[in-house]
């Protein structure tokens, strides 16, 4: 069982990623002012001590706390690390974004340190926007100068500063959404304070429309640091990092376990290998930013330093996705000496105004030999998104290493098995040679991903437009495919893309991609549901409507006994059966109209034929 400890917007977040389990949760404010929407969660509100957190997680049987509270809930922090240590429960810390801190900004510890500063700096008249809890911190400086605290419009925050006495005329009362730099810059202006006081919360507390009100109205800015979280606890940064501590945490929580790309691991190995040649240490793991700015950890699996270069190796985990690169070794060996690489494909990528990145593909990792995938002919496969991964890792790494790189860098990634594994994928298909391409655009695996399988479609059909296939045909599967490639034995293997359940998105892509024609062919289950408009037509997604099949036969003319008979057949495939297409033609004739009508305003320039496909791969 877990226990999340939000109220907050991080709060929320946790509570979209941990109802994906499907699994019964806790999740604990100190006030019931959050509103929230869950689905397995139950809400628990009302502060708990260390005494009264024990001995919940003891009777609930809790194996995992998330703490997604406010970054200043110092008092909760401590209570949690309390709790964790005595009952040896391990804690995540689901944490903020927070912007670099900026040194034209006033920076203080703590309350104390910064009523000192704003009294060393003569701060008369200040505005204060760190909350209605923070007045009791900062008394000894509004007792003494000029201080307006700006609170939010709650019961609640009124008891307290009735509780404190404060001076009622000096709160300004505000509500969530009034949050703008225009409106700072307005209430600034009204007030004429010397300078303003706030908290560093991060992005989700608005600290950065803050910041810039003051930046834009040359206002002093004085800014309590966060405070340190636990060093125990296990920090995340998003969806990515949860999913990943909490398989390792608690592991069956979620019933499918996520991954990472070939392109975060090669981006792992390139980073782990480039610190090895630079420290001479063995890397165990490596830490790395994903394409949506949040970091994650990944083990590098060995290690070999040599004078010239550092080879570095992780082992490629894809979850329960059935990816078939799951466990292969992805290597990077990285080498400041330039040695000989021309006979390896390889791409030149500038780190700065003075030096490169010579990214190579090794053993495994295949050559580009079609248009249409972005990538130079006769260049590596790595892909646009793990080529930008890699390149600011390594930047990263220069910056923050105190290390100097005067020259260039070569990279020369690899995967032992690639040219086998390569087989069992869309490679050859799309004219990738020799090997796995290096991909990835989340840099994380999701099982069964439908964002990968239609990212998937879009790239075959990239390479099809660039090989100038004037004519496509679309289909669900290899069975369909192989039927279809009968009746169009002219059109080269890229012309046939399979959809999957995905039609409405293959047509969309194909309308983007101006394809003049399109052959979508379908066998009779999905034909089913296509016609009633589901241009998705995953089981999950609908299901064979008796209903509306009876309605059609009846539209066709079809006998009232066999209509009845709708109702006792399982599969669609069985309606071959009930009406054979010799006999009853103009029901699959209506069936195929009504697929063209839903399909063809997807196609608005490009024409489009539909094929019904019967068990024997007869094609109607």
């Amino acid at each position: 069982m877990i226990l999340v400890l939000g109220g907050t917007t991080e709060g929320r977040a946790v509570v979209d990623v941990v109802d994906e389990a499907g699994t019964v949760y806790f999740y604990s404010t100190k006030s019931n002012l959050q509103q929230i929407e869950m689905v397995h969660g139950i809400r628990l509100t009302g502060a708990m001590d260390a005494v009264a957190m024990t001995a919940f997680c003891k009777e609930k049987e809790i194996r995992l706390i998330i703490d997604a509270t406010h970054p200043f809930a110092t008092l909760l922090h401590d209570t949690v690390e309390t709790v964790s240590s005595e009952l040896d429960i391990p804690v995540i810390r689901y944490e903020r974004k927070f912007p670099p801190r900026d040194g034209q900004f006033i920076w203080c510890k703590d309350y104390t340190e910064a009523i000192y500063l704003l009294c060393r700096h003569n701060i008369l008249h200040l505005l204060a926007l760190t909350g209605v809890n923070t007045i009791a911190p900062l008394q000894p400086y509004w007792e003494k100068y000029d201080c307006w605290f700006r609170i939010l419009d709650r019961e609640e925050s009124k008891r307290i500063v009735g509780k404190q006495g404060f001076p009622s005329d000096r709160i300004i009362y505000y509500k969530e959404e009034d949050n703008d730099v225009e409106k700072e810059k307005e209430l600034i202006r009204s007030l004429q304070p010397d300078a303003i006081l706030t908290k560093e919360s991060g992005l989700t507390g608005n600290f950065t429309i803050k910041a810039e009100a003051a930046r834009q109205m040359n206002i002093p800015l004085f800014v309590i640091q966060r405070p340190e979280i636990p060093g125990s606890f296990y920090k995340v940064y998003g969806e990515a990092g949860l999913r990943q501590q909490t398989d390792r945490l608690l592991p069956g929580f979620f019933p499918l376990r996520t991954g990472f790309t070939t392109g975060t691991c090669a981006t792992a190995a390139v980073k782990a290998a480039l610190l090895a040649l630079l420290t001479c240490r063995k890397q165990t793991e490596i830490e790395l930013s994903l394409p949506s700015g949040e970091f994650v950890c990944l083990p590098v699996s060995s290690t070999e330093i040599t004078p010239e270069y550092a080879r570095c190796t992780v082992v490629k985990e894809a979850g329960d996705d059935p990816d078939v690169t799951n466990h292969a070794e992805v290597i990077a060996t990285v080498s400041l000496t330039i040695s000989s690489f021309k006979h390896l494909p390889h791409v030149w990528m500038p780190i700065d105004d003075t030096r490169e990145l010579i990214l190579c593909a090794g053993e495994g990792i295949g050559t580009v030999t079609l248009p249409g995938l972005g990538l130079e002919t006769g260049g590596p496969a790595i892909n646009a998104t793990p080529r930008k991964m890699i390149l600011e890792e390594i930047r990263t790494v220069l910056d923050t290493s105190g290390y100097t790189v005067s020259g260039n860098i070569l990279v020369i990634l690899s995967v032992p098995d690639g040219e086998e594994i390569a087989k069992r994928t869309f490679n050859p298909k799309l004219g990738i040679e020799g090997g796995i391409s290096i991909i990835g655009t989340s840099g994380i695996v999701r099982p069964f991903s439908h964002e990968a399988f239609v990212a998937s479609i879009r790239k075959e059909m990239e390479v099809a437009k660039a090989m100038d296939c004037k004519h496509i045909v679309i289909n669900s599967g290899a069975k369909s495919e192989r039927f279809l490639k009968s009746s169009y034995p002219d059109l080269p293997l890229q012309a046939f893309i399979h959809y999957g359940n995905y039609i409405g998105e293959t047509l969309q892509i194909a309308s983007e991609l101006q394809i003049p024609a399109i052959t979508l062919g379908i066998m009779i289950g999905k034909a089913i549901k296509l016609a009633e408009g589901h241009m998705n037509t995953h089981s999950k997604k609908t299901v064979m409507n008796k209903q509306f099949l009876k309605d059609l036969a009846s539209e066709a003319a079809c006998p009232p006994d066999n209509i009845q008979e709708i109702e006792h057949i399982t599969l669609a495939r069985e309606l071959w059966t009930l009406f054979p297409e010799k006999e009853y033609p103009y029901f699959y004739t209506l069936l195929k109209d009504k697929c063209y009508s839903h399909s063809k305003p997807l196609l608005p320039l490009s024409k489009l034929i539909i094929c019904l496909i019967d068990e024997k791969g007869n094609s109607i």
